[in-house]
């Protein structure tokens, strides 16, 4: 346990250090959520629900924050190999799976951060949730989003040697990811042959299920989303420490 609360105490002095890096994370999904939620509020209708369509964005932005800071969390991966530091902590007498584990904490708990920054700002934009226990389970869901898609970066990471190739690999996998989730507009609105390609993307289970937190609503059951969400964590938890410990030292 020591080994992982160092390499987490890592990450976060690294973050907290790096003021241009937390403004770099939020600013993306608060232009999307000040300008196209506002620009489509009033005439942009969500079938079924009351909200408006502000407060329908919310959920979508903060696991849009959630998912690119963890999955770009996994660049440090790289870094490390680049700068031999990965190397000295790979020969060191501790557990490859320890090393992993931290570095995942690390970027799950910068992630959620993220997260939580989006939906403090969103409390001042629209969002009135009264409950205690709403916030509570879109947390939880935020941390599931941050744990898997950092331990998703990290196995990407652990194949690769070069930061503008992770970079562009990552780009070409996250924005189907997000673009797919339900984030931006209802499932039920999308076109037939969209809504099986959504159902099979894991962060259409976190939107969602942030969306019950925040909202009290939603287009799946939220027993469903926490399944299949929390199913996927546990298997891109076990894929990135598999990858993780062929790396070569």
């Amino acid at each position: 346990m020591d080994i992982i609360y160092t390499i987490w105490l890592r990450n976060m002095k690294r973050y907290v250090r790096s003021k241009s890096r937390i403004i770099g994370s939020v600013s993306m999904p608060l232009f999307f959520l000040l300008f196209l939620g506002f620009g489509l509020n009033s005439v942009v209708q969500i079938p079924g629900m009351d909200e408006n369509y502000v407060v329908f964005l919310i959920p979508g932005m903060i696991a849009m924050s959630v998912l690119f800071t963890s999955v770009f969390s996994g660049i440090q991966i790289i870094w490390d190999k680049q700068f031999g530091f990965l190397k000295e902590t790979l020969v060191a007498p501790v557990s490859r799976l320890e090393i992993m584990l931290g570095q995942t904490a690390g970027g799950a708990t910068t992630a959620f951060i993220q997260g939580v920054i989006i939906l403090v700002i969103s409390v001042f934009i629209g969002l009135n949730s009264q409950s205690i226990t709403g916030f509570l389970i879109a947390f939880g869901f935020m941390a599931l989003i941050g744990i898997a898609f950092t331990a998703f970066g990290i196995a990407i990471a652990s194949r690769m040697d070069d930061m503008t190739g992770f970079q562009l690999i990552m780009n070409f996998v996250v924005f189907p990811i997000f673009g797919l989730s339900g984030a931006l507009f209802p499932i039920s609105s999308l076109p037939p042959f969209l809504i099986p390609l959504t159902l099979i993307d894991p962060l259409t289970y976190g939107v969602e299920g942030i969306r019950y937190g925040l909202t009290g609503s939603s287009q799946i059951n939220p027993v469903v989303s926490l399944a299949v969400l929390g199913g996927f964590t546990v298997a891109m938890t076990i894929a990135g420490a598999y990858l993780f410990r062929t790396i070569k030292s």
